[in-house]
């Protein structure tokens, strides 16, 4: 029988979430995604110091303000990366905008606007990209415009249903909802609960908003993302799209046990209704999700701080 993996390609667009080159060229994913996160691994490969240089060199010439400097490097080394990514997988990278930017709509969209022109000027076209923002309200209002304008958006850490229900309504093209972490937040919160298999938070939430956006109409992707075992991903095969680690992606190679689909748009249904989707009512939803609220905020910590480490690798160099 065919690997777990295998299996699971025939059901479900596998994503490599990872800036390892060589990983990628492994597993042979149709996507792949990025964030500041897997871009400070990466740039302590060897294959990319050229990459750096290149990077540093650039950005020094457009630019004479040293914080303007150190911002493009980052988007200049994150198109690097993503342009070698190009070269092995068939469909689209995404690329994240600073995190530091998640509560600016304007800001957001000059940096979307500045990486999309790099991948331009590279002659990668808009439809293998999708510019990657955290979903935050400002966020979301950012891929509104964007979408409009015919650049798509990864919305990002996102951990709620009024996340997932702001993006549907401002036409995102894909979603990333963070399983794994959901799990983390619950098992931090109530230890005594059993979280196996289907009751796992993390694929409860996914399973909902998959069937959500089925059952009503929405054409926004649902991409699971941030997992912390393959059985994670079992429960979610069918899923419109899976984006997986490397380490996780050999486990289902490995494995050649049948791999039944849990998710499909013939069989969803929802008894959710379309909820108002005004800042106010998303604002009060969130307030009141603290699990959402929480992650959120530590999400974009978390990639803002691995950012400022990548910015001081570059001045390093």
């Amino acid at each position: 029988m065919e690997s777990q993996l295998q299996q699971l390609k025939s059901m479900t667009t596998v994503v490599a979430d990872t800036g390892d080159i060589e990983a990628i060229a492994q597993f042979m994913p149709v996507d792949a995604t990025t964030n500041p996160s897997l871009l400070l691994k990466a740039a302590s490969l060897p294959i990319y110091a050229p990459l750096l240089a290149q990077a540093k060199s650039w950005a020094l010439l457009q630019s004479n303000d040293a914080d303007e400097q150190f911002s493009l490097m980052t988007q200049k080394l994150s198109v690097l990366i993503g342009l070698e990514i190009l070269k092995i997988i068939p469909g689209r990278i995404s690329t994240e905008v600073d995190a530091r930017l998640s509560f600016n709509t304007q800001a957001t969209l000059k940096q979307a606007y500045q990486l999309i022109q790099l991948y331009n000027d590279a002659g990668i076209s808009n439809d293998r990209i999708l510019i990657k923002i955290a979903s935050t309200w400002e966020g979301i209002q950012a891929a509104r415009t964007l979408e409009k304008e015919g650049i798509n958006c990864n919305l990002t850490l996102l951990f709620s249903f009024a996340q997932a229900a702001a993006c549907a309504d401002a036409g995102a093209y894909l979603i990333s909802p963070f399983v794994g972490r959901i799990l983390d937040w619950n098992k931090s919160n109530k230890p005594d609960q059993d979280y196996s298999g289907v009751q796992d938070p993390g694929v409860e939430s996914v399973t909902s908003i998959y069937n959500y956006y089925k059952s009503n109409g929405f054409n926004t992707i649902v991409m699971g993302a941030s997992f912390r075992n393959i059985t994670e991903i079992q429960q979610l095969a069918g899923c419109d799209r899976l984006t997986i680690s490397p380490q996780l992606m050999l486990e289902l190679e490995n494995s050649h046990a049948p791999l039944l689909q849990k998710l499909s748009a013939e069989s969803a249904s929802s008894k959710i209704s379309i909820p108002d989707n005004d800042e106010a009512t998303f604002r009060w939803l969130m307030n009141e999700d603290a699990m959402a609220t929480e992650k959120l905020a530590e999400g974009i910590r978390g990639f803002a701080a691995d950012q400022v480490k990548l910015e001081q690798v570059l001045a390093k160099l």
